[in-house]
């Protein structure tokens, strides 16, 4: 990551992942709530793994980016074959694409193979992935105290939501409360990626008195006074409130448009059924 594009394309990729869940969601729910039960992933039309699928894509080239493309040399490696301080940020996002990546392998080779209680497995292994997720960033090599540090802090608790609440989907796979949180925690960790690439390697954007300081291979931001780090860091906590209370307002409005879609034929198929046992 370390760059604007480093945090806006995994971001767009759990935004639409997160988007492709909740509405999916909220869908099979306004169908079926009596009987509802939420699968890991949903099927495409035409392509049943669709979802998964992209997935494998994004998190592949998200790895190729990290290893090779990144680099200046084109491979993360020292000369004498040992991994520099600089790069140690490239494998710890790689890891945890190569975690997702894993997911969504094994999910597919558990759907192909029709295996027993393949969902639970899968949820496990989803579950390890974000696991693994939470641990880098807060384990990150990168700066904890200054502004990326803060919204690190912050992406750790979107996380801890969404590792929670995919854990919670194992016992509780009827849960609706369960899996619409887990869907809007995915997409906005996607928006928090993407707000993170703008508002840190955007020049113009930078809060008054920081700067973009060279380090170690990638842009970082520094305040000149602790008064500037505060206030950025302030920044940052409203922004992150800001954002957090425009995914709950779209997750609303998206869940009563689509259960009002739902709610017209389903009541027709009601009523459709009703005259013809009359008749």
């Amino acid at each position: 990551m370390g760059t604007l594009v480093g945090h806006v394309a995994p971001g767009a990729g759990f935004l639409l992942i997160g988007l492709w869940q909740l509405f999916n969601h909220i869908r099979l729910f306004a169908l079926r709530p009596s009987s509802y039960a939420a699968p890991v992933w949903f099927p495409a039309r035409g392509v049943r793994h669709l979802e998964l699928i992209l997935v494998i894509i994004g998190t592949a080239a998200s790895i190729l980016m990290e290893l090779v493309i990144g680099p200046a040399k084109h491979q993360p490696f020292d000369d004498d074959g040992t991994i520099p301080s600089d790069h140690l940020h490239n494998f710890e996002h790689a890891s945890i694409s190569l975690a997702l990546l894993v997911f969504a392998a094994v999910a597919i080779h558990l759907d192909r193979v029709r295996a027993p209680m393949r969902d639970a497995v899968s949820q496990l292994v989803a579950a390890a992935a974000f696991a693994q997720q939470l641990l880098i960033f807060h384990l990150h090599s990168a700066d904890h105290m200054g502004v990326e540090g803060q919204f690190h802090w912050l992406l750790q608790g979107v996380i801890a939501v969404t590792l929670a609440t995919t854990l919670l989907g194992i016992p509780w796979p009827r849960s609706f409360a369960v899996s619409l949180v887990r869907s809007a925690s995915l997409m906005f960790q996607g928006v928090w990626f993407v707000v993170m690439g703008v508002m840190l390697w955007t020049p113009g954007l930078i809060p008054k008195g920081c700067f973009l300081n060279f380090e170690e291979g990638h842009d970082v931001v520094r305040c000149r006074t602790d008064e500037a780090l505060h206030r950025a860091k302030s920044l940052v906590n409203l922004q992150f409130s800001w954002y957090l209370t425009a995914t709950v307002v779209f997750v609303v409005v998206l869940y009563l448009q689509v259960s009002t879609q739902q709610a017209v034929p389903r009541g027709a198929a009601l009523l459709a059924a009703g005259e013809g046992k009359a008749h």
